[in-house]
């Protein structure tokens, strides 16, 4: 499935702001200039530039332009707003992922995972437990549930790789909303066993339901990540009253 040309121009735009081609508080390019560089419409590159700025990596100033707002932050940020995969945040955070596949089994969900996970009762479900590495370290163990009504022919090595890539470009899913959930829990036997926690006896835990572009649920994970070695960040923007 071909790349719409949005999408393109911003990746390749929120590359130039990581690697401050754009430096931190430059205005970017104007419209005008941007539209000829990428041979495209006015809409198509007001779309990448609404993409940056849902992310915050950019501030839309009316009558003067786009400011480049990023900044690069030592811990590894992960997006609250966004959809992002783990493969994708490693690359954006410059860090080299790895993901093992602990447990994956097929069930049905009974009344306690329906309640946790919002899939109807009786529901196919994919479970899988994947421990996530950074840069050689096990800092994430996740917790994922996934229909096997939506997600079909799932594999360990397709959850090895990337499920979401497996959903957008061999099935043709569109992975539209997320649900989500941040808490801080006490450590479990798991966590204690497959992450490098140091110290630490709590963890952020990220919890996600997730559907696709008809409002259908096919998702469910929970994300339970090492305190230190992260940083969650979103953007927000104060409403007129």
């Amino acid at each position: 499935m071909p790349k719409a040309k949005y999408d393109i121009i911003y990746h390749d735009l929120k590359q130039k702001i990581e690697d401050e081609t754009y430096a931190y508080q430059d205005l970017l390019p104007s419209e005008h200039l941007l539209v000829q560089t990428y041979d495209c419409s006015r809409n198509t590159v007001r779309r990448a530039l609404a993409e940056l700025t849902a992310e915050g990596y950019v501030q839309p100033m009316h009558g003067k332009g786009v400011r480049n707002i990023f900044q690069p932050v030592d811990q590894a940020a992960f997006t609250v707003g966004g959809i992002e995969s783990f493969l994708e945040s490693a690359i954006r955070n410059k860090k080299v992922p790895f993901t093992k596949v602990l447990h994956f089994s097929q069930l049905s969900a009974d009344e306690k995972i329906s309640k946790k996970t919002g899939f109807p009762f009786g529901t196919k479900l994919y479970y899988i437990q994947r421990l996530r590495y950074l840069d050689g370290i096990p800092l994430i163990l996740d917790h994922n549930y996934f229909s096997m009504e939506q997600v079909r022919d799932l594999t360990p090595e397709i959850a090895r790789n990337s499920v979401y890539d497996y959903l957008e470009n061999d099935l043709g899913i569109s992975i539209s909303t997320s649900k989500r959930t941040i808490t801080v829990e006490r450590m479990t036997q798991a966590d204690e066993t497959y992450l490098d926690l140091k110290d630490y006896t709590c963890l952020a835990v990220i919890t996600n339901q997730t559907f696709d572009d008809n409002g259908i649920q096919f998702e469910y994970t929970q994300s339970r990540h090492r305190p230190d070695y992260f940083q969650f960040q979103d953007i927000a923007v104060r409403k007129k009253k």
